[in-house]
């Protein structure tokens, strides 16, 4: 309760709007639901992870090569998993064939940045037991496509063997918002709002670490990350750090790949079924079944 009651003091010099966002993440349940008739699947299960949950969905037919996917929901870092999130999930499973996990992390601003890797790493290491690397593909879209590249740059950092694949669906790389060409883009961007974001990564940093590459992976260490595929829309406001990041990547000979499309908004893989959805959705599989990302 301390860092929630620094946190609303902190704020509080921002503005109401920023109180307003405090006050309904504080009293809302931090714990994602599972929908009913994901529940009543007998290939969906809910494991405790120390007192968290994580959800685990098994393909109706196995794999030959035993592949998974280590999925992380976007949200701001202070909402969880939606029923679109799970419509994809599903849906990935069905049409790869690979078993998915989903770890249900601490929100902000109950918890910060540390008390999510807390859980996160741990579990990932606990995985590579069972789950060889290069069968496991790490994903993530919006604030969990940041959180599963900040993820892979620390395990890097701690020479810890990284997955195969890391394929990113807008994500949030800088939660600080500094990018001069946001502020061009977000007459566009109909989903996302420069100002609400910012009061998001401070509520996930905490108060003194808003510079931290775990917050902000734009930041990190890049050369030990392996094969990335990165989806973004020029509609969304998040679209600049990603070309930026991209840059930086290749100067450090990442084998990165960005996939841009024309006018998509904000996470729009997942919210829409429209051609450029498809399109998109289409090359995703191709990515996930693969060898090798391009």
């Amino acid at each position: 309760m301390k860092e929630l009651k620094k946190f609303i003091i902190f704020i509080a010099s921002i503005g109401f709007i920023a109180i307003m966002i405090a006050i309904y993440f504080l009293f809302i349940n931090d714990e994602s639901q599972v929908p009913k008739n994901v529940q009543e699947r007998d290939n969906v299960y809910i494991k405790e992870y120390g007192n968290r949950k994580v959800f685990a969905i098994d393909p109706a037919e196995k794999n030959e090569n035993n592949k998974y996917i280590l999925y992380f929901h976007g949200g701001a870092y202070m909402g969880g998993l939606e029923n679109y999130h799970w419509n994809f999930i599903e849906k990935l499973s069905k049409e790869t064939g690979y078993g998915i996990i989903i770890p249900d992390y601490p929100l902000a601003p109950k918890y910060t940045y540390k008390d999510v890797f807390e859980m996160i790493e741990p579990l990932y290491t606990d995985m590579i037991k069972e789950i060889q690397p290069q069968n496991l593909i790490m994903m993530g879209d919006s604030a969990g496509g940041g959180l599963a590249l900040a993820l892979e740059e620390k395990l890097g950092e701690e020479n810890i063997e990284v997955p195969e694949k890391l394929i990113l669906i807008s994500p949030w790389l800088d939660t600080r918002m500094t990018n001069p060409k946001i502020d061009e883009i977000q007459p566009n961007d109909k989903d996302l709002n420069k100002e609400k974001l910012k009061i998001a990564g401070i509520a996930y940093a905490g108060e003194k670490d808003c510079n931290s590459y775990l917050v902000n992976p734009i930041e990190g260490q890049k050369t030990k990350l392996k094969n990335v595929t990165i989806y973004t829309g020029t509609y969304d406001i998040l679209n600049p750090d990603t070309k930026e990041f991209a840059e930086q990547a290749k100067t450090e000979n990442v084998n990165i790949t960005v996939k841009e499309y024309e006018k998509a908004s904000h996470i729009w893989i997942l919210r829409s079924e429209d051609e450029l959805a498809t399109s998109a959705y289409k090359s995703l599989i191709e990515d996930l079944k693969n060898n090798t990302v391009e």
